[in-house]
């Protein structure tokens, strides 16, 4: 009886904190939205000044640079983030508007990342929060940051089960000792109803107020034929080159940030963003919204223009996460590999590439994300926002290639 109580108590109690992270979520991601429209479309119109961005992206990364000087250097990326609360058990949650405005504002001047990797330490600061400060939650503290990442990680990108998947299947670390004595489908269940809970505040907000953040489109045709298949023989190496690529300019631009001190580096990202913005709008931002545009419009590009944009968002995501304008590199990494495969689709199909243009991203893509994951099931969960499901074997084996070898490389 006893053991029912407490599980029903657990369950509202999931519940709340589901609903909690969602409205976080949806505050946030309608802040950035409106202060992004204002920024970036109605102060343009209104003073039709041309170096606007240029000017707005150096005041930008100035602030986000003194916060690091002062207070940190924040957001942490997704990995990092995971990582620590599984080794400490614990994430700070003092400087939670230092952690607000870093990821904030990188966002809102169109650097080229996600807001994956600020809210998920937003949200799980903020479940520390109520384990030290509310009495039934202190024995459960690594459940409920657990939590809390599923439902921030399936909110942004749409997916429940990626969200609950991509924190279930670092399960096995965990210390918690609630945790190890529940059934895996209890726990199930506890990240189900939070989860759900999540999403049915966050609809209900998008109801009220209008849409914070749309997701990513999707093709709505794939063709696999026997062409395809024996395509994939060029997308797989393709995919490998290019999280190779995104891997080697990781490194690089870590090894450039430590030669510019703090505030410097930042204002300076903030000035190459601005030039961006300028010059080639489309490698800014995180790529969701211009991704839909380009599956529409890319048979009107040559495939060296594409291959170049997914090359330059690329640089630009390294960039901006190395040098201080950081956030996460899902969302921009996901656009470059849709641009590199709608490339090769252009050059494989010159005559008709339209219908294998979707067959070409998903494995490029895949490949790409199970390298980058290490995670091939929790990759084909997430892609399937994009792509049709009757590509889910190719998705799948293209992602588990992409983690065997990207294991194999690191082993060596």
């Amino acid at each position: 009886m006893k053991k029912a109580a407490n599980t029903f108590k657990l369950m509202i109690f999931t519940a709340i904190l589901g609903a909690f992270a969602g409205l976080v979520i949806w505050c946030f991601l309608k802040a950035v939205s409106i202060s992004t429209g204002l920024i970036w479309e109605k102060l343009p119109k209104s003073t039709g000044f041309t170096y606007a961005p240029l000017i707005i992206c150096i005041l930008g990364g100035l602030i986000v640079g003194i916060i690091h000087r002062f207070s940190g250097d924040y957001p942490e990326e997704l990995q990092d983030v995971m990582e620590k609360i599984q080794k400490d058990k614990h994430y700070d949650y003092h400087p939670m508007a230092a952690m607000l405005l870093c990821a904030f504002f990188p966002l809102v001047c169109g650097a080229s990342v996600g807001p994956e990797a600020g809210l998920t330490g937003i949200i799980a600061a903020l479940c520390y929060w109520v384990g030290d400060n509310v009495t039934f939650a202190k024995n459960n503290t690594e459940m409920i940051s657990e939590i809390g990442e599923a439902v921030t990680l399936g909110q942004l990108f749409h997916s429940p089960l990626f969200g609950i998947l991509a924190v279930e299947e670092n399960d096995d670390e965990t210390t918690d000792d609630t945790l190890k004595q529940m059934s895996r489908g209890s726990k199930l269940m506890f990240y189900g109803i939070s989860t759900a809970s999540g999403f049915l505040v966050v609809n209900t907000m998008n109801g009220l107020f209008g849409t914070a953040m749309s997701g990513f489109p999707s093709f709505s045709a794939v063709s696999m034929e026997k062409n395809d298949f024996i395509s994939a023989l060029i997308y797989i190496p393709a995919g490998l080159i290019l999280y190779a690529l995104f891997e080697l300019n990781e490194r690089l631009m870590s090894a450039l940030s430590r030669f510019i001190p703090p505030i410097i580096r930042e204002t300076l990202c903030g000035a190459v963003i601005g030039l961006i913005a300028i010059s080639i709008p489309l490698a800014m931002f995180s790529g969701e919204e211009q991704m839909g545009e380009m599956i529409l419009s890319f048979t009107e590009y040559s495939p060296l223009f594409l291959a170049g944009i997914c090359l330059l968002k690329i640089i630009m995501t390294t960039f901006c996460i190395r040098l201080g304008m950081k956030g996460g590199h899902f969302f921009p990494l996901i656009f470059s590999c849709t641009l590199l495969g709608l490339s090769l689709s252009l050059l494989i199909f010159a005559g008709d590439p339209a219908p294998h243009a979707a067959f070409a991203a998903a494995t490029v893509t895949a490949t790409v994300l199970g390298a980058q994951l290490k995670k091939p099931i929790a990759a084909s969960l997430l892609l399937l926002l994009c792509f049709p499901i009757n590509t889910l074997f190719w998705v799948f084996l293209c992602a588990a290639i992409g983690s065997k070898v990207s294991e194999r490389f690191k082993a060596t």
